[in-house]
């Protein structure tokens, strides 16, 4: 079975939110749809290991952020790859609460959705979270992110608590100089390629990085990289 063929189903990225009395909490995810239209109804898969998960299962309300086209990776990866656990994801960006008290992000939003949570499928390691649209609009134009643009020409890997992730093998030719790869989110610092979006130039060896770069998709020091070829 050539599991590469889910990549080719259609999804979004969005960044999902709710509360848990006075916290607040939110993630990136994709796997998000309308499974009903009168009354207008949502669905999102999310990891039980997950604050959000906690968050949803407590309040039974959650937002829909839809993420832009120009989201930057490091906005990404703030809800993406970081714990709310260890971090205030809301400590500096822009917010409103909806309606429910759960926090609708509004840096990078084209539009969203508030949810209030009508029922609950145990998938084992996820909850599909079903709920029924209380509020809505639309912040600015524009065009949304897809999965595959954030796969393909963002460079973006799905964390490994996502309903979508697959383990990736290396699959590029051989090169004189050394991949690694950062053990938190799977991103490939290629040589060949460097990191333009850093000023690190191609034919970089990773050895010749500075100590203070970073992953730029999660942000990982150069300690939580491992070589692979």
């Amino acid at each position: 079975m050539n599991i590469a063929a889910l990549y080719k189903l259609s999804y979004g990225v969005y960044i999902i939110a709710s509360k848990k009395r006075e916290k607040l909490n939110g993630q990136i995810a994709n796997t998000v749809f309308q499974v009903t239209a009168e009354p207008p109804k949502v669905a999102v898969s999310i990891n039980k290991n997950n604050l959000t998960h906690e968050f949803i299962s407590n309040s039974k309300v959650f937002t829909v952020s839809v993420l832009s086209k120009e989201t930057p990776m490091k906005f990404i990866s703030l809800f993406g790859f970081r714990s709310g656990r260890d971090i205030n994801k809301f400590e500096n960006i822009k917010y409103k609460l909806g309606i429910s008290g759960a926090p609708i992000v509004l840096d990078n939003t084209i539009s969203y959705l508030e949810i209030k949570v009508t029922n609950e499928i145990d998938l084992g390691s996820h909850t599909l979270f079903i709920g029924e649209a209380i509020d809505a609009d639309i912040i600015h134009e524009g065009e949304p992110m897809t999965y595959a643009y954030y796969h393909e020409i963002k460079r973006g890997k799905a964390p490994k608590t996502a309903p979508t992730y697959i383990e990736e093998g290396i699959k590029s030719p051989p090169s004189k100089l050394s991949k690694y790869k950062c053990k938190i989110c799977g991103y490939v610092y290629n040589p060949e390629i460097g990191d333009p979006a850093s000023n690190i130039k191609p034919g970089t060896p990773f050895e010749e990085l500075p100590n203070d770069w970073r992953c730029p998709i999660c942000g990982a020091p150069k300690s939580e990289f491992e070589k692979i070829d």
